[in-house]
């Protein structure tokens, strides 16, 4: 019998990847990768490795859930050892839990392997830590795009009151509907915004903003899919921390990106 793995490829930078992630890799027979997979790491695979694309776009599916949950019950079936690869971390919004539930419910050994996800790395690249002791104490993560569309069964008023920082993944499409409901639940208007574009990739950039404004800001930057929504007083962070690293005159302490702080 084969043996399935689920694994976290990172956010983007292939360097972010776990040891263990990458031995599963090189060891595989099949691999079902994601859109969101940086594709150098498939260059680890054996050569004569079988790479099938499963990605997923806001409006467009290449393969449709049911059919990837299939192959990989079919591929193990069959003897192979088989990695489902996955941006970021399979079970933070990346349906690892669907594919795993396959997997057990036909009696067929699989292993999660976890990888770092893009809610915190991809801030931590924009110097924009999740977490600090003067800025935000708690975080939640949470999708900006729902199988309807706009993510309504969202309890936005416990967002709005309970919790310090907000991660938003996949809501680039929804933004002004979120921020929006944000204030409505009572986050106030001027509360920092940042959306990071391409995390932790070559070609991140970052724009800031309030929730009054970021909307604006994301238009008239042409700010696009995939990109991470960070809402909480952590953002403004990162003006301190390139301010200090501007003083010391060491120019990537954060990143190299672009600088578009507003």
């Amino acid at each position: 019998m084969g043996k399935a793995y689920i694994v976290g490829a990172g956010p983007g930078d292939p360097e972010l990847i776990t040891v263990k992630a990458l031995k599963c890799i090189r060891m595989a027979d099949v691999i079902l990768y994601d859109r969101l997979v940086n594709r150098d790491l498939l260059r680890e695979a054996k050569r004569d490795c079988e790479i099938i694309f499963c990605g997923k776009q806001p409006t467009h599916h290449t393969m449709k859930q049911e059919i990837i949950n299939d192959l990989l019950v079919q591929f193990t079936s069959q003897g192979k050892t088989v990695v489902r690869l996955k941006g970021g971390d399979p079970f933070v919004f990346g349906r690892g839990g669907e594919e795993a539930a396959a997997l057990a419910e036909n009696g067929l050994p699989f292993e999660v392997v976890p990888g770092i996800t893009a809610g915190i790395a991809a801030p931590a690249y924009a110097g924009i830590p999740i977490t600090h002791r003067e800025y935000g104490n708690s975080f939640a993560v949470v999708t900006g795009h729902c199988s309807k569309g706009k993510p309504t069964d969202i309890d936005w008023e416990s967002l709005g009151k309970a919790v310090d920082t907000i991660a938003i993944y996949m809501g680039i499409g929804n933004l002004s509907y979120i921020c929006q409901q944000l204030i409505s639940h009572g986050k106030d208007e001027d509360t920092p915004v940042a959306v990071i574009e391409q995390g932790t990739r070559a070609e991140q950039r970052t724009v800031t903003g309030t929730l009054s404004s970021i909307g604006s800001v994301v238009e008239k930057e042409g700010v696009q899919n995939p990109a991470m929504i960070v809402v909480g007083e952590v953002v403004r962070f990162r003006e301190r921390l390139l301010s200090l690293q501007c003083r010391a005159s060491v120019p990537d302490i954060v990143t190299s990106e672009k600088v578009m702080a507003m």
